[in-house]
Parts: structure tokens; sequence; C-alpha cells
């Protein structure tokens, strides 16, 4: 029989996509002293789980995110991607996580959500990446949205990755 394909892997920034910049406090101010966690949406985790795909936190909050940020989202310790101690020379525009999440896919298909992604990046990952690759800019000032999910969902399943 067969072994199925790996799933695909999602990778999950913080700021920006979960903790929106032009939001104000969705819950009252009771986050030991960080007051952009009340602009967390805790309905958010519940979707991003019903997608078929393994989620892995890629934000510089790194293991802290597991900590400080799962819980509230009603998410599971993700695995974390950490990122590497020197950039080696990349091409103008290229973000520095571009790179290492490729890497770290290896030849999965991935979905990447980041408020920073661009031109440079999507271009590099459709030359370099092995596999299929959904790269989406989330609004920083509304965070993730139905919308969003939505359309992470769909390609997931048009897809043929599963």
């Amino acid at each position: 029989m067969p072994v199925p394909p790996p799933r695909p892997v999602l990778f999950l920034d913080v700021d920006g996509p979960l903790i929106p910049f032009g939001e104000t406090a969705r819950e009252p101010l009771t986050h030991g002293g960080n007051p952009l966690l009340g602009r967390l949406d805790p309905t958010v985790g519940a979707s991003l789980l019903a997608l078929p795909c393994d989620l892995v936190w890629a934000t510089t909050w790194q293991h802290e995110a597991n900590d400080t940020i799962a819980p509230r989202l009603g998410l599971p310790r993700l695995p974390v991607v950490d990122w590497p101690e020197t950039d080696p020379p990349a091409p103008r525009g290229l973000h520095w996580k571009t790179r290492p999440l490729s890497e770290w896919a290896g030849h999965r298909p991935f979905v990447w959500l980041d408020d920073e992604i661009g031109a440079m990046d999507r271009l590099w990952i459709e030359s370099v990446h092995p596999a299929p690759a959904l790269l989406l800019r989330v609004d920083p000032a509304k965070g993730l949205t139905e919308k969003d999910v939505m359309v992470v969902g769909e390609w997931l399943r048009r897809s043929s990755h599963r």
C-alpha cells in the first residue's frame, strides 16, 4: 500500500496576522503587562486547526508563541522555526524568512501567512521550492480574517498535495 504524501505545512507569523496593528483590544488588558495580547482573536485557533495541514510558528516570538499565544487561541504546542544566526546574502527585496521557511518545509507544500510577504518572495519560492506554496500576505491593520482562512482552505483542498 502506498504511503500518503505528508501534509502541507502552514507557517504562521504572529505580529500583524494574529496581533493586528490596527485593532483595539478585544478584551481587558489582563495579559501580564503586554497590551498587544488583547488584540488576539480567540476564534482564530479553531479555524486554523480545522485546516488540513500542520501548523508551525514562523515568528520572532519563537518558542514564546507556544507559552503566550497558543493558549489564548486554543492551539496546542506547535513546532517552531528556529531562525539562522546570520542571513546569507539575498536578492534585494527577499524577506529574511523566505529561504529558512523553504528549507524547513523541504519537499512539502506549504502556506505562509505573514504581513511582510512581497513579490520577490513569491518569485523566489516559485523558482526554488520543489512543491506548491501559497504565500498569503495578511493585512496587518486587520489581522487574519475569515476570508484569509477560506482562501487557505480552498488552496489546500484544490491542490493535490494531501
